[in-house]
């Protein structure tokens, strides 16, 4: 249910664009992202930060595309903020006391973290910020290369895509890590 508050904007968005144009889509996004973000809230009692996030630089993006009636505002949209994340993951590792990751990939019950040692949380996290350097250069070359309408397809579609499939990845790799060290406290118990 929480997916549908963050992904339904989005198709709105694409609907928008495609039956009435940029302006009008860019319009509506700015309109059903606050409410997804204040629906969300309200099912879940907690402010999802990066959704919050995401939606402010929406709001200053769209408002400036609009404004100026310039759609490459809203096209660095995804990359400024890819590129944000990208460096809180990177200044974890400096600052505080454990990697962003480890701080994010905590938050889900039932999975035996503690096993995993700092240096691959530090790898883990290091492959994040990779990632979403990347992935804002990757949205760039589609931005300057590509129409609107195949800009704002892959956006949506292309970006969620290559996101779940780094993500699937990681879990894979953490439940390796997880697995490959239950293994050994069993040959050490026998």
């Amino acid at each position: 249910m929480s997916l549908l508050f963050e992904f339904l904007p989005l198709i709105l968005f694409l609907a928008t664009l495609f039956l009435k144009g940029i302006y009008p889509a860019v319009a509506v996004l700015m309109i059903a992202m606050p409410i997804g973000l204040f629906a969300k809230y309200l099912k879940t009692k907690k402010l999802d930060k990066m959704y919050f996030w995401s939606t402010v630089l929406l709001l200053i993006t769209g408002g400036l595309t609009l404004y100026f009636k310039n759609p490459m505002f809203i096209k660095w949209k995804p990359t400024v903020f890819y590129w944000v994340v990208a460096l809180a993951f990177l200044s974890s590792q400096f600052i505080g006391n454990q990697p962003l990751v480890q701080k994010v990939i905590g938050l889900v019950d039932g999975m035996n973290l503690g096993q995993i040692s700092p240096g691959k949380w530090k790898q883990l996290n290091s492959a994040w910020v990779l990632f979403f350097v990347l992935a804002g250069f990757l949205n760039i070359y589609v931005a300057f290369n590509y129409d609107f309408e195949t800009w704002a397809t892959f956006k949506v579609f292309g970006l969620m895509a290559l996101t779940f499939i780094f993500m699937l990845g990681q879990t894979f790799w953490i439940a390796s890590l997880i697995g490959d060290d239950d293994v050994e406290e069993t040959k050490e118990q026998d």
